[in-house]
């Protein structure tokens, strides 16, 4: 409690009367002391003389209700005087009046009244507060939370929904910029496809290729392996970039494998249809340069180095259901594949004759690498 009063006695009363019932008062002699006190201490209710000199009680009350930081603070003026002295505290803010002499238990209930609903305020100002901050980080999570769904549906057009959002997760988006990487690389593309898509209706061929996609799509989500591109019949995956793939060699061929064996499934749907297609796979592996490439609005993450063209040669060297290797592709597998080796073969664009293995398939004895006769 604030009491204001010029009288010495009057405010020593209040005191004797306030004190006893559990209230902390502090008093002042003056509206300007009062005026100064309220700017330096919280305060929960204002009991304010009216007659005194300097600023007399309205003229306090008016300031403490001009000032924002203290409008909202209950005053209770204490006057001896009628009706008309009434109303004008009223006029000026005062929340309460009480005659003098007044009564104690009035004072004291209308004090605690007041100060309740000082306190029910400031809860309100309290949660108020409280919730203005809330709407701001919620505003500002949901905010990043937006900007975290584009930044995957960018990545996700090149990544594995697993790896998109391990990167999403981290905020590093750093592999973007042109680099230099170790990689395993694997060509597909379909036998026969060209000569099938110069006869065949359009919905035919949107119909094989929907079919094909969504195969090898699902089967290169789940090895984990970073998609370059699809065009038409023809597929680039890559392993080993932008995550770590300690086993990209036996990741990619194992993927491969696993392709072989859906699209069988496939090619035995089309061949009742009339459609004569098989299936090649090229695996290289070697340096290349990756990064995005591309323009504003349209993106691509790519690999570019003499290690995809080989795997390209390779593919387009494979017959239907062949799975061919480079030597390093080779090097890196271990007992659970049965390879075969085909010699040196020359490939087109590449300058010498590349020893190139084919993969056959997996064998039950892991103990060494199977090299078929």
């Amino acid at each position: 409690m604030l009491v204001v009063d010029d009288l010495e006695q009057n405010r020593k009363l209040l005191h004797a009367v306030l004190e006893p019932r559990g209230f902390l008062v502090r008093s002042e002699e003056s509206g300007e002391a009062a005026l100064r006190a309220l700017a330096q201490a919280d305060v929960d209710v204002v009991l304010l003389d009216v007659l005194m000199p300097g600023l007399d009680g309205y003229e306090t009350c008016a300031a403490i209700k001009g000032n924002p930081r203290t409008a909202l603070l209950p005053v209770v003026m204490l006057t001896a005087s009628g009706t008309q002295e009434r109303l004008r505290a009223l006029e000026v803010g005062a929340d309460d009046f009480i005659t003098k002499p007044f009564d104690q238990a009035e004072l004291v209930a209308r004090v605690r009244s007041l100060a309740r609903v000082r306190r029910l305020h400031a809860t309100v100002v309290e949660q108020a507060a409280a919730l203005e901050r809330w709407n701001s980080e919620l505003e500002s999570r949901v905010a990043a939370q937006v900007e975290d769904l584009e930044r995957l549906s960018r990545l996700r057009r090149f990544l594995s929904p697993q790896i998109a959002g391990l990167i999403v997760e981290s905020g590093d988006e750093s592999f973007l910029e042109s680099h230099r990487r170790d990689i395993t690389t694997v060509f597909t593309d379909l036998r026969g496809f060209t000569a099938f898509a110069e006869t065949a209706e359009p919905e035919e061929t949107t119909w094989v290729l929907r079919e094909y996609h969504a195969v090898l799509g699902e089967l290169v989500f789940a090895y984990e392996g970073t998609l370059e591109h699809f065009a038409g019949d023809g597929l680039m995956v890559f392993f080993n970039d932008p995550p770590p793939c300690p086993d990209a060699p036996q990741r990619a061929v194992r993927m491969a494998l696993d392709m072989r064996d859906r699209v069988d499934d496939l090619a035995a749907g089309w061949s009742r249809r009339g459609y004569d297609l098989g299936f090649g796979v090229g695996i290289a592996q070697g340096y290349a340069t990756l990064g995005r490439v591309g323009f504003e609005g349209r993106w691509d993450y790519a690999a570019i180095g003499t290690v995809t063209n080989v795997a390209a040669r390779l593919c387009a060297a494979a017959s239907a259901r062949q799975v061919l290797v480079s030597p390093r592709v080779r090097a890196g597998l271990d007992g659970r594949f049965v390879t075969r080796s085909l010699g040196p073969l020359e490939l087109r664009g590449i300058a010498r004759p590349l020893e190139v293995h084919e993969v056959l398939g997996l064998s039950d004895d892991t103990s060494t690498l199977q090299e078929a006769p």
